[in-house]
């Protein structure tokens, strides 16, 4: 009782402290699988991409007139990805998705998912920019609440540099009501995977969407696409 009431009284502030159980190295292999295969159900429940992909991507790419390139950047086990490019070919537009990640394991997983149209690159942003790659459109899932400042403002640099169009960051909000509901509504899944403990650890690593707006700053900007949900915008420099 004491732990759960210290880590609701630390939801007033970004508990920065933490770290989560997928990011040790020597976490166990079969929770860290386990875990990546079910972010596409826990994805597709909370991360509210399918308005995103409606309200931004598809208008983006439909109105290049072109085959387009879109980069998932620090994809994880690339769950995300692969749902954009299913509901992107549902719409016949011809696009080609990268999911990069640096972590041999989040690689590992991701292409368990691999398909035509979708490849996935064991490289980080800085490594993109210097093989000279460039999107139409770059976006991230999950990946802000993990990032010091000073990562942050890289990470987002580095996004606008690879991207000739829109770059959506997408994370969670943190708050009281997000942590309750997550507390209780994952533990049908989370068996033998690391979804409960890592889930509220990012929820209390997360930012609000004043915080990240200033954390960014300018040309960002912060959205609310969905109840618990950030999404930070800007417009990609590649052909600045």
């Amino acid at each position: 009782m004491t732990r759960a009431r210290g880590a609701w009284r630390g939801l007033a502030e970004r508990d920065t402290a933490l770290t989560e159980l997928m990011d040790d190295p020597d976490c166990d292999p079969r929770a860290l699988a386990a875990t990546y295969r079910r972010f596409g159900l826990v994805n597709r429940l909370v991360s509210a991409w399918g308005h995103v992909y409606r309200s931004r991507v598809r208008p983006e790419l439909r109105a290049l007139g072109r085959p387009a390139r879109v980069l998932d950047l620090g994809c994880g086990g690339g769950d995300v990805v692969v749902r954009l490019a299913t509901l992107a070919a549902r719409d016949g537009l011809d696009v080609e998705w990268v999911g990069a990640d640096p972590d041999p394991r989040a690689l590992e997983a991701a292409r368990e998912r691999e398909r035509p149209g979708v490849r996935f690159v064991a490289q980080g942003s800085r490594a993109l920019i210097d093989a000279g790659e460039r999107f139409d459109l770059v976006l991230s899932n999950h990946v802000l609440h993990h990032l010091d400042a000073g990562a942050l403002q890289r990470f987002a640099d580095d996004s606008l540099t690879l991207s000739r169009g829109p770059v959506l960051h997408a994370d969670i909000a943190r708050g009281r009501l997000a942590y309750a509901l997550y507390a209780v509504g994952i533990a049908p899944l989370s068996a033998g995977t690391f979804l409960r403990v890592d889930g509220l650890r990012s929820i209390r690593r997360s930012h609000r969407a004043p915080e990240l707006a200033e954390a960014l700053g300018s040309p960002w900007h912060v959205e609310t696409p969905a109840p618990f949900r950030v999404l930070a915008v800007a417009k990609g420099r590649a052909d600045a």
